[in-house]
């Protein structure tokens, strides 16, 4: 059963649960946007097709809060958004080590390998190099872990493992990018806290959060 935060006649927000799609892919696995279309349906009982606005993503091993667009013209407007870096988004994550600083910006160029589906830092002057950043703060350290909250500046794929793994403090259980300090089978600890938005229609500020689960390595905190 998925959590919904918030919901009203535009938006649908909802707490993704780790190792669920966002959307389908040729695994045939389980996704977001279909289950949305699924509860919306039952719900309300609507025949026939259901509208669900895919605005973001999540990695399919991150859970935390997804923002859903039960509209084209909220969805637009929500993307709109995204492309204006209004829609701002705040992660948790657990990572090995202690970061140099505190708090900091971390900048970057990084390249995808779309065959190995890896993602490296590369040289700006790379031709598929794109810019990432991002700012962190660390909110408590605990047996060689820190505890981060990272307020993410550009939206690129697998930014936060690899920006972070980059200078030697992987994730935990990020099996991809930290394979030398990860057993397999550990959950990757990067979580979405918190999505702002501006309502689609009433244009209203609004602020929706969700907790990291009470397992290992987060109960540490």
């Amino acid at each position: 059963m998925i959590k919904v935060i918030y919901e009203d006649n535009h938006l649908l927000v909802v707490e993704k649960p780790v190792n669920i799609l966002s959307q389908g892919d040729d695994t045939n696995d389980k996704d977001m946007v279909n289950l949305l279309k699924q509860y919306v349906k039952e719900k309300y009982n609507k025949p026939g097709n259901v509208y669900i606005g895919l605005i973001h993503r999540l990695d399919r091993p991150v859970g935390g809060v997804m923002v859903f667009a039960k509209t084209s013209k909220a969805a637009s407007r929500l993307s709109e958004q995204v492309r204006n870096k209004t829609f701002k988004k705040t992660y948790r994550a657990v990572i090995h080590g202690t970061m140099s600083k505190d708090k900091d910006t971390l900048k970057d160029y990084l390249y995808k390998n779309r065959k190995t589906n890896m993602v490296t830092v590369v040289k700006k002057d790379h031709n598929e190099a794109k810019n990432a950043e991002l700012s962190y703060e660390t909110l408590n350290k605990k047996d060689g872990f820190s505890f981060v909250e990272v307020d993410l500046k550009t939206g690129r794929s697998h930014q936060i493992r690899v920006q972070f793994a980059s200078r030697k403090h992987p994730l935990f259980g990020d099996q991809r990018y930290g394979q030398s300090v990860n057993k397999v089978g550990q959950q990757i600890s990067l979580w979405a806290h918190k999505v702002e938005i501006e309502h689609p229609t009433t244009k209203e500020k609004m602020e929706f959060t969700c907790e990291p689960p009470q397992e290992y390595p987060w109960n540490l905190f």
